[in-house]
């Protein structure tokens, strides 16, 4: 990657475990876990969902297959000597399920203009809608330009097959924004995460918020632990079977309703118990000797990632101290510098979660249906911004005239 001749091959693996762990995690930096003698020399911030293990137990319980509509097609870049510079994570998509980056407006453009939109390329981690590095190379390539070959070759790829499009979303803004010089168009969203400013702890952050937000927060806190309800974090050897047992009730539950097909299966949880149980909090809510809530958290090196809750008894403002309140205890106590709790919900804001853009990229090869979207995602991002002002102005945090 260091001079203009030297030769780059791009080829396109059916399956994660096609790559070593130890090649692909080259890419992926080091755990705060992970032994100082085992580090992996990367200055890459640690994001457990691009790890082989995580991508691995996604393919290997079936939540990601041909059959599921994600069929794995993983980019890899090697040098000269066959040796592994990059990859970039990709999956046949038949839909549009479980990316959290709508499209469905613009396969419904695109078919009804007589076009087919599916099958795509989808570049992301599947059901996570977490940033994060997507065009993964050796700390040894020169980034931008490993990024823009392997950008290129998806484009190529994408149009070989004949795809209507490739999109990888949830990647960091310079990444997205480099992309342009490849023919990318740049999509933005909002979500809500915790800056944790070194509180000492969560009273400390408290005092940071307006009066009449504080005792809200510590008045729905309160409320959410009546009738006796008690809160555990699980890690580790503390992840038994029959923990996952409990807590895969409240998935199937709370995901068959909310939209309407779980996507994880049972396996997943029990492989990702067996390769990175350190990379994993389970936040569980207990009543009279029994699980009745909780929700699944991954741990990077610097932030705590919450992913999926569910419950067998509704509680008012459980959901929020589970969630988010806990969240917030678990990273101050743990040094992390910040908490991302998912897609959009604003309901976040009132709870100390401030308004972050995310960023997408998307290549159409078809002129006439790309300028459609462009211009499309030119208002688009312009109303995310817009947006997104406001609602930095209406936080529950002292005015800083008022932070004295």
């Amino acid at each position: 990657m260091t001079t203009a001749d030297t030769p780059l091959t791009v080829q396109t693996i059916g399956s994660i475990d096609d790559v070593s762990k130890q090649d692909w995690d080259r890419f992926v930096g080091a755990s705060r876990t992970m032994p100082s003698s085992s580090k992996i020399e990367s200055n890459a911030e640690y994001n457990p969902f691009i790890s082989h293990n995580f991508l691995s137990a996604l393919e290997r319980s079936g939540s990601v297959s041909r059959e599921t509509g994600w069929m794995p097609q993983h980019l890899v870049l090697s040098g000269p000597k066959g040796e592994i510079l990059g990859a970039l994570p990709a999956y046949i998509k038949s839909h549009s399920q479980g990316e959290y980056v709508f499209d469905h407006a613009f396969a419904d453009a695109w078919e009804r203009s007589g076009g087919q939109y599916y099958p795509k390329f989808q570049c992301s981690v599947p059901f996570t809608p977490v940033t994060g590095p997507r065009l993964l190379l050796a700390s040894d390539v020169e980034h931008k330009s490993g990024q823009l070959a392997l950008a290129s070759a998806l484009c190529q790829i994408n149009d070989k097959y004949g795809f209507s499009s490739a999109h990888i979303t949830f990647m960091p803004e310079d990444h997205a924004r480099n992309l342009a010089n490849v023919g990318f168009l740049l999509r933005t969203d909002q979500q809500f995460h915790f800056i944790n400013d070194n509180y000492a702890n969560y009273d400390a952050f408290l005092e940071t918020l307006t009066s009449r937000k504080r005792k809200n927060l510590k008045k729905e806190r309160r409320s959410a632990l009546d009738n006796d309800i008690s809160i555990e974090w699980l890690t580790g050897d503390q992840l038994t079977e029959d923990i996952w047992n409990i807590f895969f009730q409240f998935y199937m539950d709370t995901s068959s309703r909310k939209w309407g097909r779980p996507y994880l299966t049972r396996e997943f949880f029990s492989l990702i118990t067996k390769t990175m149980p350190e990379d994993i909090l389970l936040i569980m809510a207990k009543r009279d000797g029994r699980y009745i809530a909780g929700a699944i958290n991954f741990i990077g090196s610097d932030c705590l990632y919450g992913r999926h809750w569910g419950c067998v008894e509704d509680h008012p403002f459980l959901h929020f101290e589970v969630c988010y309140h806990q969240a917030i205890d678990y990273a101050i106590k743990h040094g992390l510098s910040r908490v991302e709790a998912g897609a959009q919900g604003q309901h976040k804001l009132a709870r100390g979660y401030l308004p972050v853009t995310t960023y997408s990229s998307i290549y159409i090869p078809h002129e006439g249906f790309r300028d459609a979207v462009a211009d499309y995602l030119d208002h688009e991002r312009q109303e995310v911004g817009e947006i997104g002002e406001i609602l930095k102005t209406r936080g529950p945090f002292k005015a800083k005239n008022e932070a004295n």
